[in-house]
């Protein structure tokens, strides 16, 4: 094992697919020369040229569609996206193209394209900078979607897109960037579509992703202070969800709090949460709470911006509610 950051993971497992396979590229803002805007792609340019690692103009929309179009060809492209707010302006290219064109081609065409970036809130950037857009790509027939939370996630889960004959998108977060952790020497693939147990329990069911899971893990060590076993489950991969491992642990537990950074209106989180309370309805022994982002643009006040975001505090007094105990 090594201990590597979440950038250096992801860059490990782009160069070993652009060692592995002619046809993987890099295209983006600031990917070449600059390593990229968080230096995802750092050596990358040096190693493979610009004929593979190809900075682009700020034009979202229009490098976006090269990227859709050179996967229809047949080379597999990871599109970069500085933050996945720009991505906005490449909507229609993700949806209208990439996502529907094995169905329109009747599967005659492959679109093996990975769109990856920072996704969410990092800190100080106020309104247009800190959305969460899970549940826009997620809404999507066609697409993949993955949200890797950790280094060793994010280099199994990135290798498996790259090597997706479909559309993926890949949700990182900024802040997760220079955050460490173990991950092993040898090469491996982390299926899309398979949620990780994170933490064991048998009181209660914790269900997040991406940058969420580190506030969900602080919060069910502290209930375990008061005796309470959360049971922590990172999705992972949010299109395919991975229902099952969901149903089983709650089923198990009886409670179940959703954590999602996004707003609460039709986000991943709430699609979670009916499905768990659809699905587990005859086991259930409290309603499923969501524990979401605040139903505001993102302040640029640091204080105000940490108030807006699940944290270990606001999960801990959903759990009172699900657990009916006031004195945690």
């Amino acid at each position: 094992m090594s201990e590597l950051t979440y950038r250096e993971a992801l860059n490990r497992a782009m160069d070993e697919e652009m060692a592995r396979d002619g046809n993987v590229f890099i295209i983006g803002e600031e990917v070449g020369e600059y390593d990229g805007a968080y230096k995802v792609s750092k050596g990358l340019l040096a190693k493979y040229g610009p004929e593979r690692v190809r900075d682009t103009p700020i034009a979202e929309l229009g490098f976006t569609g090269l990227g859709v179009g050179a996967a229809i060809a047949g080379l597999r492209p990871v599109v970069e996206w500085m933050t996945h707010n720009f991505a906005l302006l490449a909507l229609d290219q993700v949806v209208n193209n990439a996502a529907k064109m094995r169905q329109m081609s009747g599967g005659q065409l492959k679109v093996p394209v990975v769109f990856r970036g920072p996704n969410g809130p990092a800190e100080y950037l106020a309104a247009q900078h800190s959305q969460s857009f899970a549940a826009y790509w997620a809404h999507v027939p066609g697409l993949k979607v993955v949200a890797p939370a950790t280094p060793a996630d994010a280099y199994g889960l990135l290798k498996s897109a790259i090597r997706d004959d479909n559309p993926v998108v890949v949700l990182e977060a900024e802040m997760m960037y220079s955050w460490k952790g173990e991950v092993p020497d040898h090469e491996y693939l982390v299926p899309i579509g398979k949620a990780n147990i994170v933490r064991e329990g048998s009181d209660l069911t914790l269900i997040t992703f991406s940058k969420p899971l580190r506030v969900t893990l602080e919060a069910a060590e502290a209930l375990a202070q008061k005796g309470i076993q959360a049971e922590v489950i990172d999705l992972r991969s949010i299109r395919p969800l991975d229902e099952e491992t969901l149903y089983a642990s709650v089923r198990k537990t009886g409670r179940c709090i959703v954590i999602d950074e996004a707003w609460p209106m039709a986000s991943v989180g709430s699609h979670v949460a009916w499905l768990i309370s659809k699905n587990c309805f005859d086991t259930l022994d409290a309603q499923v709470e969501l524990v979401s982002g605040e139903d505001v643009p993102m302040p640029y006040n640091h204080g105000l911006e940490l108030l807006a975001q699940p944290s270990a505090p606001k999960i801990i007094d959903a759990a009172k509610k699900v657990l009916y105990r006031e004195d945690l």
